[in-house]
């Protein structure tokens, strides 16, 4: 009686589809590898939206030197805003911020600014010593102060960074005076305002924060 039928297939075919199933596998990985390199690309040539000018201010340094917009064109800047004596989120910002200038490189000629929504305390010579405390390069990292009004003109209308005075029954402490923006903001060299970077909440990366307003920066210092 012939039983060929009810034989085991041979392992040698076993072996053979296992082959087979495994180079496409490693075909469709390649094809999506290289899709998603390809679309990343893409993204990357693509330039970045333009959400605003940001007006003309005149505002005043860690070194009490005047600062204008016009001393901010032709370069490629990264703005936030804090303020000295702030007791939650603000020392971590600075620290993303330092991060950042840490990773710029030595040829560029982009620019970080710290606006604080508390220029009644933070002076010149307080933001000097913040500076000094954070390892600020001064020729990378200004911090400016000035009239409250030109600030809170300049972060909220221009730079979409939003700070206000907490009522004092909702305070937690004496210093828990402000709630303000824990974002980022990326100005081109003409003075717009670019890319929006969050520093804070649910599902943000705190290491990518560096690295994306490094993207971001490159990107613009490459635009004419």
């Amino acid at each position: 009686m012939d039983d060929s039928r009810n034989q085991i297939t041979p392992p040698r075919r076993k072996t053979t589809w296992v082959l087979w199933g495994g180079l496409i596998l490693l075909a469709a990985t390649l094809s999506l590898a290289f899709m998603l390199a390809h679309l990343r690309l893409r993204l990357e040539r693509q330039p970045l939206p333009v959400y605003g000018q940001v007006a003309d201010f005149n505002l005043t340094n860690q070194n009490a030197q005047a600062i204008s917009l016009s001393k901010r064109l032709g370069h490629v800047w990264v703005a936030d805003i804090i303020f000295t004596r702030c007791p939650g989120p603000c020392r971590r910002m600075s620290k993303r911020m330092k991060e950042v200038q840490d990773a710029l490189p030595a040829s560029s000629q982009a620019r970080l600014v710290t606006l604080t929504t508390d220029p009644d305390y933070d002076t010149p010579a307080i933001l000097k010593k913040e500076a000094v405390r954070l390892g600020a390069d001064p020729n990378r990292w200004i911090f400016l102060t000035g009239p409250q009004k030109d600030i809170a003109k300049l972060a909220t209308d221009s730079l979409k960074l939003a700070a206000l005075e907490k009522p004092a029954n909702e305070r937690e402490s004496a210093n828990d005076l402000f709630v303000h923006s824990t974002i980022f903001v990326v100005i081109d060299k003409k003075g717009q305002l670019r890319r929006v970077l969050e520093t804070e909440g649910e599902g943000i990366d705190p290491n990518k924060v560096s690295s994306d307003a490094i993207a971001s920066i490159r990107k613009l210092e490459r635009e004419p």
